[in-house]
């Protein structure tokens, strides 16, 4: 039982060595990841389409929003673990989130990187990992699987 708890651990700190490799073969660093939450998140609050909806839910703690994004996505690049929040949790129910929403959030995204990404690499693996978290959220979200039951007949 013991080797296999340490056999474990050392998988864990492997991932975790090999992933800070990779963050910083690119350029990534944990100054990199608060500029890019306190980037987007400034360009969030300007969007006509996602300010408004964001700071209804989360008016009077952004400053806590802020560093829950910051050690989530931390956590993403550098497998950290530090994160161990529920996000779609977080996001059931909030006021006027709908799918078109994610793309726009993307766009919103992929232009932030273009800006501050430190090259074309770190762009592609964030915009990745961006791009599998809208979609897992979209799903989660907003998926009914009645739609997809072949038996249905088109409206």
């Amino acid at each position: 039982m013991d080797t296999e708890i340490q056999g474990r651990a050392a998988h864990v700190a492997a991932i975790r060595e090999r992933a800070e490799a990779d963050m910083k073969a690119m350029g990534i660093d944990e100054a990199f990841i608060d500029r890019l939450v306190d980037t987007f998140y400034e360009r969030v609050l300007q969007h006509p389409a996602l300010g408004p909806v964001f700071d209804a839910r989360l008016s009077g703690r952004w400053p806590e929003h802020m560093q829950k994004m910051k050690s989530f996505w931390s956590s993403v690049a550098f497998r950290s673990g530090a994160y161990g929040g529920k996000p779609v949790q977080a996001h059931t129910g909030v006021a006027n989130m709908s799918p078109d929403l994610f793309p726009q959030w993307l766009v919103l995204f992929s232009e932030t990187l273009d800006d501050i990404a430190p090259n074309p690499e770190a762009k592609a693996w964030f915009m990745a990992t961006a791009e599998r978290i809208a979609r897992s959220l979209t799903l989660s979200l907003f998926y009914n699987p009645a739609l997809d039951d072949p038996h249905r007949k088109p409206a």
